[in-house]
């Protein structure tokens, strides 16, 4: 783990006082940016603070030598291992981000008999992780489990549990095979099909392909729902054969490129958007077609497509096992974590559903972890997780 550097937390402070600069704050974001162990700091950071902060343990403290303390600690190398810090900050005097401290505030709140924060309701707890896993159809009815660890093998098929690649099966290049694979909540996974194209999916997404391509002949696939992010095989190595995704009401047609749909069965609008290349997307009554950075939004009640630039990063991430909830409202970003947990969620209170905050974190996250940042930052008060239901109170 590399040390944080005094400047790095100046402007965690800058942050937390909101007189940050528009430079500073650029600073800041690129090396939040930069690894998830930084974003990791920075949301422990502010985890610490809350706690800190809500039973006033820096009211009467002096601040300019609790800097120096922080600044020496930071400098030891044998703390290197230990220092903590995060996300979105609120009190500009707090400047902690290490083990030492924070069992110095434990330490106190014991001596002290300070309140306890609120802790949460946890009743049997059979919320899991995602992981690599995902069901495969043959085209002969049968289904086999694909899971993480696992190794699967047939003729032009290999799956080492994490991710399964099809090989151009030459005696059967005639014959018009499909398969699906299916990836249930709480999973996801890799899929290399025989033309080389390779598509991540998500949870609770299901893609049918061919188990061959022929010669010259457009590829189709069909992205039945879920997301999936395509990075397509160019057509000059396919006699010129080019791309197509079909979904619902919507069509996509490519050329060698990359690109990620949402889709899902619950949503009544289609995201496509374009990291690289060009794609035209089509439904009965309008074509559009994309630029790098662009994204359409394909109504499918009146099949009517819009266009939007838009951050690709911030919408692919989660191919890289990153969640990135920029500007998400509290009710959006539990559809997507209820789908990698497979958990329901309820609101006790509706208001909160409209609730927006930012923030990036690690899909590797256990779900306490996440809803503990959540509550850190007064978006909730509480939670109560009661077998595989999430309650936000």
């Amino acid at each position: 783990m590399n040390k944080i550097n005094t400047n790095i937390l100046k402007l965690f402070i800058a942050y937390t006082s909101q007189e940050i600069s528009e430079e500073e704050f650029k600073t800041l974001q690129n090396w939040i940016n930069k690894s998830v162990e930084n974003e990791k700091k920075f949301s422990e950071y502010l985890i610490f603070h809350k706690k800190a902060r809500s039973i006033g343990f820096y009211d009467n403290i002096n601040k300019e030598e609790a800097w120096d303390n922080i600044v020496v600690q930071l400098q030891n190398p044998l703390l290197t291992e230990k220092k903590v810090p995060v996300k979105r900050l609120y009190w500009k005097y707090i400047a902690a981000a290490s083990v030492l401290l924070i069992l110095a505030l434990t330490l106190f709140l014991d001596k002290k008999g300070t309140p306890k924060f609120v802790e949460p309701i946890i009743v049997n707890n059979n919320i899991k992780t995602g992981t690599n896993k995902a069901i495969l159809s043959l085209s002969d009815g049968s289904n086999i489990t694909l899971e993480k660890g696992q190794i699967y093998e047939a003729s032009n098929i290999f799956s080492s549990g994490d991710h399964i690649v099809y090989k151009t099966d030459e005696e059967n290049l005639k014959e018009e095979a499909y398969n699906y694979i299916t990836i249930p909540r709480g999973g996801q996974f890799q899929i290399t099909l025989s033309d080389g194209t390779m598509v991540w999916l998500n949870s609770e997404s299901q893609l049918k392909y061919p188990v061959n391509f022929k010669a010259g002949e457009t590829r189709k696939v069909e992205l039945v729902y879920g997301e999936a992010y395509f990075d397509v095989s160019p057509s000059t190595e396919h006699q010129g054969a080019d791309f197509k995704v079909y979904n619902n009401k919507q069509e996509i047609q490519v050329l060698g490129t990359e690109f990620n749909i949402r889709a899902y069965k619950d949503e009544i609008t289609i995201y496509t958007t374009l990291v690289e290349g060009k794609v035209a997307v089509s439904t009965d009554t309008k074509e559009e077609t994309l630029i790098p950075n662009q994204q359409s939004k394909v109504n499918t009640i009146d099949n009517d497509i819009t266009l939007s630039m838009v951050d690709v990063n911030s919408i692919i991430s989660w191919k890289d096992g990153i969640f990135d909830f920029e500007g998400k409202s509290l009710k959006e970003i539990m559809k997507v974590l209820s789908r990698w947990y497979d958990m329901e969620v309820e609101f006790e209170n509706e208001t909160l559903k409209g609730e927006r905050f930012s923030g990036r974190i690690g899909k590797n996250y256990k779900i306490e972890e996440i809803l503990t940042t959540i509550k850190n930052i007064n978006i909730i008060k509480n939670y109560e997780i009661n077998n595989k239901t999430v309650i936000l109170k």
